[in-house]
């Protein structure tokens, strides 16, 4: 036993844990944590970020490139409840992050101490983290803190992903105890969830039967690591492969099989080989709404008459959206890989489906095009997106904001390697993009990394890039600049053909937008404003030669910025519109299959 401090237990295990950086912002209610980090037996690179959500959105992104939690940090009060967003979007889609926050001294719990939420409970903070947290504990002593912090670490990287909270008092930082650290190894359960042999023989015959096989992946694929598997099931069984949107990455979309992504903002592709599908095998996927569409019999999937093999390494996803016709809990790579051995070295050759995927493929990119390849100033959403994939290379890491972005990202920017597109999938944040970018540079240094995003996106973090400037961090960060928030105001418009608070705009009507080139150097990144459609691809040129921070305002027409929609969202129409949207709302929502 050695004679510790909570904060050089916490400190120490980090470090012996494996953790390259801790991100947050050294307030009052964790100065002794922070100290910890500067003594020898337990340095560790410290990021200082600008508001605390950032820590979390950046220890995100490090983690959904490189496969390994990072640490973040925040004082109590205020410092703590700025992480909760950070907090909700790791947890909705499912990654590692280790929050630790201070707390009132356990002598001081109830008084009304500075920054304490205690007018219901002493000491209310950790319920509000409850909800947005896979498991959170408060430290009592410095005794227990070996304990949480093994118990957090296996709780966070075992099983289904997902972030924990630890709080631990002043107090306990500061008093020291008699302590072991435990090591790892020792600790954390070993190996993956192998799936039940009955199941795998019953999706085998259901598979060997099927004429129209569609695979679906989402986010559990990359956290699986089951591309290889994917891959190989496909291509041995000629199976076209869809994505959600953290499915995305998954599969390589320059594949003859690949069929594009589902979904209301999908691809017409995806969603019509989806629809039509005999069989549906989805693996690490949890059928959202968006992913869906709203469940809407045919728009993206119809199960029934679909049979469904779903593979995740959770069960409450298993059945919880669609009846199952076989469900599989496992890991998402040792599943594939058996459901492929036990269909006995057969293989299937389907000449007339894919000439029907490669028809569906060719009609996507036929209209797609119209707009990827359009030279209209300023520019579609698209435009700039296909400008990026000609100029820089095939392991490009794309970090993606929320919004008319995210969708358009989706259908037009292929991407070819696992772990190369990012986005706040289920909790869509807006604000995530630019720091989950920084921690994604971080984890991939020798990858070019991008972040794109709307102006309303960047707004909400756009302080962050002095991380960038600070750390020296040359993270590309491409706004689309529509001044507003163009994909709230676009669904304002379908639903009731009018908008509020959408658009940024002067007193006299005209568009308002802050000079972002002007605010890029400001902060000290190189900037650049395409002022017209020719200078796109040497300015995109110019950025990936540079290898610094950089910053480019990219002009994008209001009206002509968002993703197509070739699927549906359920947004109840109000009462008081009467014309032929209601009809339309009322039959597609009867016909949703989730109930």
């Amino acid at each position: 036993m050695t004679k510790l401090t909570g904060s050089q237990v916490v400190a120490q295990t980090l470090k012996n844990y494996g953790v390259e950086y801790v991100a947050g912002i050294p307030g009052h209610g964790i100065w002794t944590l922070t100290d910890a980090f500067l003594e020898e037996d337990s340095k560790l690179k410290f990021i200082q970020v600008f508001h605390e959500q950032s820590a979390v959105h950046l220890a995100d992104g490090f983690y959904r490139v490189s496969g390994k939690p990072m640490a973040a940090v925040t004082s109590i009060g205020a410092g703590a409840s700025n992480t909760v967003i950070g907090m909700a979007t790791a947890f909705t889609d499912s990654t590692s992050v280790m929050l630790i926050t201070g707390g009132p001294p356990t002598h001081m719990r109830g008084h009304g101490l500075l920054q304490e939420l205690e007018r219901y409970t002493d000491n209310d903070f950790p319920k509000v983290a409850e909800a947005v947290s896979k498991r959170h504990w408060v430290s009592n002593r410095v005794e227990d803190l070996s304990f949480i912090m093994h118990r957090a670490w296996s709780s966070m990287t075992t099983g289904r992903p997902g972030p924990v909270h630890i709080e631990i008092p002043m107090d306990v930082q500061a008093e020291s105890a008699d302590v072991s650290l435990h090591p790892l190894q020792e600790r954390v359960p070993v190996g993956k969830a192998f799936p039940d042999p009955t199941a795998i023989a019953a999706a085998a015959d259901v598979l060997k039967d099927a004429q129209r096989p569609v695979m679906v992946i989402g986010g559990g694929v990359i956290t699986g690591e089951a591309w290889n598997e994917v891959k190989a099931l496909a291509q041995a069984w000629q199976i076209p492969v869809v994505t959600t949107w953290n499915g995305k990455s998954g599969f390589p979309e320059d594949h003859p099989l690949f069929a594009g992504s589902v979904g209301q903002t999908g691809t017409m592709c995806g969603n019509t080989m989806a629809s039509q599908a005999d069989v549906l095998i989805a693996v690490g996927c949890r059928f959202t709404d968006w992913s869906s569409s709203s469940y809407a019999k045919g728009v993206t999937f119809a199960i029934p008459p679909s049979r469904l093999i779903h593979i995740d390494i959770d069960p409450h996803e298993i059945g919880k959206n669609y009846p199952v016709t076989v469900g599989i809990c496992a890991d998402a790579k040792h599943a594939l890989a058996q459901l492929l051995s036990a269909l006995g070295g057969e293989t299937a050759d389907r000449p007339d489906y894919m000439k029907t995927l490669k028809q569906a493929q060719d009609q996507w990119e036929e209209k797609l095009s119209s707009r990827r390849d359009s030279n209209r100033f300023p520019f579609t959403s698209q435009r700039p997106l296909g400008a990026l994939r000609k100029i820089f290379p095939r392991n490009t890491i794309v970090v993606v904001g929320s919004g008319n972005t995210q969708g358009a990202v989706k259908q037009t920017f292929p991407v070819y390697e696992p772990r190369t597109h990012l986005t706040s999938g289920g909790f869509s944040s807006m604000g995530w993009a630019v720091p989950a970018a920084i921690g994604a540079k971080l984890a991939a240094p020798n990858q070019p990394v991008v972040c794109i995003l709307g102006d309303g996106d960047f707004l909400m973090t756009s302080q962050e890039i002095a991380i960038c400037a600070t750390n020296n961090i040359p993270v590309v960060f491409m706004i689309q600049n529509n001044a507003g928030y163009m994909s709230i105001r676009g669904g304002q418009r379908k639903q009731t053909s009018r908008h509020i608070g959408t658009e940024f705009n002067k007193p006299n009507g005209e568009p308002y937008s802050p000079d972002y080139k002007a605010l890029g150097e400001a902060f000290g990144l190189k900037s650049w404003r395409v002022e017209r459609a020719e200078d796109l691809e040497p300015i995109l040129q110019q950025a990936l030669d540079c290898n610094e921070p950089v910053l480019i305002e990219i002009p994008t027409d209001r009206d002509a910025a968002g993703p197509w929609v070739p699927g549906w969202w359920d947004f109840p129409i109000p009462d008081y519109i009467t014309d032929e949207r209601q009809e339309e709302y009322r039959t597609l929502r009867q016909s949703e299959q989730h109930l």
